[in-house]
Formats: C-alpha cells, sequence, structure tokens
C-alpha cells in the first residue's frame, strides 16, 4: 500500500474514533414564518444571538491581505491604553513579524496588550515571536494547551478571530496570520478572504467574546475602562449584532441565526464558504429557500487545502444542483472567505464555516450587519468573485471520477468533525 494512501487511513481511522463523541447542533424541527424587516424580527433574532443589535456603528469591508493587513497594523500601532488580539492561525512569514512587531512596540510604549493564539491552529508559530512579544512585555497565552491527556479537547478550538484596540476598534474575519494571507486573492498559494473594520457601540460585544475566552485561558477578569470605556460614541448608522457560539454546543448560537436568516429571505441568497458540509436541516433549509423562488448562489474553492473536506461537500451537490441551486468553484486563488448576504440588506462575515466542526465543535464569531449600503457591497464583491469561477453542472457532478466516489465514502464517518 502506498505510504501516502496508508497515511490517510490512519488520520481518518483516528478521526472516526473521536467522532464517537463528536458533539452535533441541537436539532431544530420547526422555525417561525419571518420576513426580514417585519417587527418581530430583530427581537427574535436577538434571543437567539445571544446578543443585541445595536446601531451606531460603521463597518469597512477589507479584502485579501492587500487591505487587511495596512488597516490591521495601522490600528495595533495607533493603541493608547489596550489591545486585545485573539488568533487561530499564526505561522511564520513576512505578515507575522509585521503584527508581532507592532504587538511589541505598543507594549514597549506602556498599552496593555493580552494574545490570545491557539494552541493547535498557530501550533506553526515560530517561537521567536512569542519571545518578541513577551521580553516587550505582552501578555501571550495559549488556548488549550495540547496534552496527550486531553485528546478530546482537540476537537474543541479557538477558531474566532478577534482584535479590539482601546476598547472602541475592532476587527475581524476570516484571515489568519500567514504569508498564504498576502497579496489580492486572485492569485495560486495566496488566499481570497474577506476581514471587516468595525467602530462604535457593537466593538463591545467583539471585547466580550475576547474575554470569555481569555478568562478560561488565563483565570484573569479583564474589565474596566481601559476595555470597556463608556461612552462609545456611534462611528455611523450601521445596526450590527455580534453572534458567538462555544465550544461542544453550549450555544448554538450562529446555527440558528443562520437558519432565521435563510428561512426569512425572499428574493437572493449568496453564500461563499470554504467549508461547506451542511448537515440535512441546513440543506433542507437551503432547498426550501429555492422552493420558495429564491434565487441560491454558492461559492466554494476549485482547490483546498483539505481534499476531504472538499470532497465531503461534493458528495451533497447532486440534490442542491437537481433542486436548482447554482454552485460555482473560485479557481484563481484558494478560498477562505465566509460571508453569506439574504436579499441585499442582511449580511454575515466571521470565522464560521457551514459544517459541523464551526457550528458544534469550536468557538466562532460572527458579525450580523443590518444595513443595505453595507450588504450590497458585499452582494458586488460577491458578484466580482463568481466572474471568476467555473459553474458546476449537474451532469459534471455525475460524471466526477472514482477517486472521488471514493473519497466521499471515506469522508462518511467523519462528516461531523470535517
Amino acid at each position: 500500500m502506498p505510504l501516502v494512501v496508508s497515511r490517510v487511513i490512519v488520520a481518518i481511522v483516528t478521526l472516526a474514533c473521536l467522532a464517537e463523541a463528536c458533539t452535533r447542533v441541537t436539532s431544530h424541527v420547526a422555525l417561525p414564518e419571518l420576513m426580514l424587516g417585519e417587527p418581530s424580527y430583530f427581537p427574535t433574532q436577538e434571543a437567539y444571538g445571544g446578543a443585541p443589535i445595536v446601531g451606531g456603528n460603521a463597518v469597512e469591508i477589507l479584502l485579501n491581505g492587500e487591505q487587511i493587513f495596512p488597516a490591521l497594523v495601522a490600528g495595533l500601532r495607533a493603541a493608547k491604553r489596550t489591545i486585545t488580539y485573539a488568533q487561530y492561525y499564526y505561522e511564520d512569514g513576512p505578515l507575522a513579524r509585521d503584527v508581532a512587531e507592532a504587538l511589541a512596540d505598543r507594549c514597549q510604549h506602556g498599552v496593555g496588550v493580552n494574545v490570545l493564539l491557539d494552541a493547535f491552529g498557530s501550533l506553526n508559530m515560530p517561537s521567536a515571536y512569542v519571545d518578541l512579544m513577551r521580553a516587550a512585555g505582552c501578555h501571550v497565552e495559549w488556548f488549550r494547551p495540547l496534552s496527550q491527556f486531553a485528546l478530546r479537547r482537540y476537537n474543541n478550538r479557538n477558531h474566532r478571530r478577534i482584535i479590539v484596540v482601546d476598547g472602541r476598534l475592532g476587527f475581524t474575519g476570516g484571515s489568519g496570520v500567514s504569508r498564504k494571507w498576502m497579496g489580492n486573492g486572485r492569485v495560486p498559494d495566496h488566499w481570497r478572504d474577506t476581514d471587516v473594520r468595525l467602530e462604535g457601540p457593537a466593538v463591545e460585544y467583539l471585547q466580550a467574546a475576547f474575554v470569555e475566552n481569555w478568562l478560561e485561558a488565563t483565570g484573569m477578569v479583564l474589565g474596566g475602562e481601559p476595555y470597556f470605556p463608556r461612552p462609545i460614541e456611534p462611528r455611523g448608522q450601521v445596526h450590527v449584532q455580534v453572534v458567538r457560539s462555544s465550544t461542544g454546543g453550549a450555544t448554538t448560537a450562529m446555527y440558528t441565526s443562520l437558519l432565521l436568516a435563510l428561512w426569512s429571505a425572499r428574493r437572493t441568497v449568496y453564500i461563499t464558504n470554504p467549508y461547506f458540509v451542511l448537515d440535512a436541516k441546513m440543506q433542507e433549509a437551503l432547498l426550501q429557500t429555492v422552493a420558495r423562488g429564491v434565487r441560491v448562489v454558492v461559492l466554494v474553492p476549485g482547490a483546498i487545502d483539505h481534499n476531504i473536506v472538499r470532497q465531503a461537500s461534493r458528495a451533497q451537490f447532486g440534490r442542491m444542483l437537481r433542486a436548482g441551486v447554482k454552485i460555482y468553484e473560485y479557481t484563481p486563488a484558494l478560498l477562505h472567505a465566509k460571508t453569506m448576504v439574504i436579499d441585499g440588506v442582511w449580511a454575515t462575515i466571521g470565522s464560521t464555516n457551514l459544517d459541523n466542526r464551526s457550528l458544534a465543535l469550536d468557538e466562532e464569531l460572527n458579525l450580523i450587519i443590518y444595513d443595505r449600503a453595507v450588504a450590497q457591497q458585499f452582494e458586488r464583491t460577491f458578484l466580482e468573485d463568481i466572474a471568476l469561477s467555473q459553474p458546476v453542472t449537474y451532469e459534471a457532478w455525475k460524471k466526477r471520477g472514482l477517486a472521488s466516489k471514493m473519497l466521499e465514502l471515506l469522508a462518511l464517518p467523519i462528516r461531523d468533525l470535517l
């Protein structure tokens, strides 16, 4: 047996063993009849999203590394009192050094800097960057350090991306820190991603998500004026909700929020997601949305960093394509953006993938944005990406090769871990 094949089988068997204890989202048997914009939509969404929908915010969309990292580093270097920084993925490269040096610089100027790195996602981060930050006075901690005695906790990671500067400026989205995120998202080996820069009262709830994870990792309670300043003045007109889901299905806020939004769609649903492995209820919601005459278009990667995930996703395409869902594969680079736009008025962006790992196993965070102008910006970006993508037809899907079908079968026992 070839070495590569044997390693794949060993990995699948290991994951299948862990899957016995895999958490799934709470069953959603029925959903209410709602429409975006009706008076009861906001209180319903607030109840299940676990956070208020607050106005007075400014949201700037940042596309790919060429926009994300200059804005991020500038925001860090402008800090006067505090920085809270949570990152899932951090590895070596020019961007990695820029971020570490910006954080270290602020520490040297008396800013309180708290850095929380996921112990699995940032496994390849050079220790030199941690040493640089700690030597400058930064407080750097690891979320759920890896241990042979805590194998099941390997499953439950902090996938959130959170930066809050002085309690007033925030960044979040899907990007990690690596040379892979450099560039414009249009060339191979440089990923296509989207983040947002947020100012206004909603930043408080980004901070709340950070301190929740920081408390678990360190036992330290961050608070007071440096972290939660008052007042946070309005900076725009955008209504934003910060929705976070927690490890092991403790909350299903993002899952329920997505279902409510899909159920309320009346015109268009545009989904961009790299890990598109829907459970039965999410598939049903998508198919019923199409059945109501809503145009549903899904953009997924043409190539991906985990091929087994791609094949698990493609196994579902047949039923969706037959029902009328339009599916495209992004080809210029690896697609990593995680956005959804509904009816040109509702949008979400964050760390959540459309798979069980994100929706039931990991710590995740998304912004839900209620604003026509911002939603239409997301919509224009989506259509620009579609123009660079290849459509997936039902006929082509039926003719996929034997190797693809075998990988789809191998993925079945571990779908809930992907």
